[in-house]
């Protein structure tokens, strides 16, 4: 692991100093690589998920661990998008004369060498690999075990887009072990690495948090809610709050709490509980809630604390768009928050005062992500209020240092 660090270090000067259309061009031919060994990606996700069902992994695990030709196609699609963005750094803004007459502003700058760890999700080695890129860092990616066939795959695609390019491979690399000290390893190697990004389940990012001597970009949780007002177009609530559980159950951004103001809950609930019932999905409900759709679980206080990651959802009757506030408050992991509502001062309200890295309007959550927000790709949702917030692309992937022109001042 040491010697991975110093050969990130060593990748990570030439990268920062490569111009826009060199790393591009790498960004390109990665996104061609990838296209062209669509069947050699697909073996290796085979043999990942025949290891993934023969040990019984969990259903939403083996979901995100899955490639297929779409999933590829998006993965490279993903790169070239990131390849048309601006390339942010070397702008320098908020340039000013002083009276001094020295001229002050501020330069976006690489971050220098990130550390992404990250389960089950394959494409995140391409995702990880072009942000990082393209904001002029190394990184070293260290995927989970269940994917280590999947990842080295993408890896060696980045790495023929590398060398065509004319970069070091050595500023992508993946971790080959699936000890896992290497990770323990990797939280201390604070002179080579400047930051960690932990993507996966609690317990990974847990982890990290204890034993990390390095800054982290990351969240905890995704308690995600959508709110009904008493105002919404009904039909657009029931489309919302369908789409924000039912259209993919194992991402951090799809809801796990529908709250619904007890003045349109009559109107929008039984639908939806048809909706939810055909679909399969388990509703646990407070006690106006279970009024309303009969035959439904019970929510426990517990409830109103998971992610579940399952087709499970909890519901609440709220009096009105301040207790629906409160919930959220108390209960949510401020990562992405919708309201449904047609009165903008109610929605003008809820997104000054929910206090979430995403907070949406009359759309659903499950857009919370750097491909839907037009970053191209993300490194992951940060959760955090320093330095980066929300989805990660890759502006969260600089830093600014500030810059100074002078004409021979000198300070009395």
């Amino acid at each position: 692991m040491t010697n991975v660090g110093k050969r990130a270090r060593a990748a990570a000067r030439l990268v920062a100093k490569a111009d826009a259309a060199t790393k591009n061009r790498a960004l390109v031919l990665t996104a061609e690589a990838i296209e062209r060994d669509v069947a050699r990606l697909l073996a290796a996700n085979a043999l990942d998920l025949d290891a993934a069902r023969a040990k019984k992994l969990d259903a939403p695990l083996i979901d995100r661990l899955t490639l297929s030709k779409k999933s590829i196609a998006e993965m490279a699609d993903g790169l070239r998008q990131i390849a048309r963005l601006p390339d942010p750094i070397g702008e320098i803004s908020e340039l000013a004369e002083q009276p001094s007459g020295i001229k002050v502003g501020r330069m976006r700058v690489p971050l220098g060498v990130i550390a992404i760890i990250y389960e089950s999700r394959p494409n995140v080695t391409a995702d990880a690999a072009g942000l990082c890129l393209k904001a002029g860092n190394a990184c070293i990616l260290r995927g989970g075990s269940e994917a280590l066939h999947s990842n080295q795959a993408i890896a060696a695609c980045v790495h023929a887009g590398l060398t065509a390019a004319g970069l070091p491979e050595d500023a992508v690399q993946v971790v080959e072990t699936t000890d896992r000290a290497a990770v323990g390893e990797l939280l201390r190697m604070n002179e080579y690495v400047d930051i960690v990004v932990p993507r996966g389940g609690k317990g990974l990012i847990e982890r990290v948090m204890q034993e990390s001597r390095i800054p982290m970009i990351k969240h905890l949780d995704g308690v995600c809610h959508v709110y009904i007002d008493d105002k919404a177009d009904i039909d657009k609530a029931i489309r919302i709050a369908d789409n924000a559980k039912t259209q993919r159950l194992g991402t951090c951004n799809t809801m796990e709490t529908l709250l619904v103001a007890r003045g349109i809950a009559e109107r929008v609930l039984p639908s939806l509980a048809k909706i939810y019932k055909d679909k399969g999905i388990e509703l646990r409900g407070d006690d106006a809630t279970r009024k309303l759709v009969p035959g439904i679980n019970s929510a426990t206080e517990e409830d109103w604390y998971t992610e579940y990651l399952a087709p499970i959802l909890a519901v609440r009757v709220v009096d009105d768009i301040d207790a629906a506030m409160d919930h959220i408050a108390r209960y949510g992991s401020q990562h992405t928050d919708a309201i449904v509502t047609e009165d903008k001062a109610r929605a003008d309200r809820f997104i000054r005062e929910v206090d979430s890295s995403s907070v949406v309007v009359n759309a659903s959550t499950r857009f919370a992500d750097g491909y839907e927000y037009g970053l191209g790709a993300e490194i992951g949702i940060s959760t955090d209020k320093l330095h980066a917030r929300g989805p990660v692309g890759l502006e969260g992937l600089t830093s600014r240092k500030w810059v100074v022109f002078g004409e021979g001042q000198i300070r009395t």
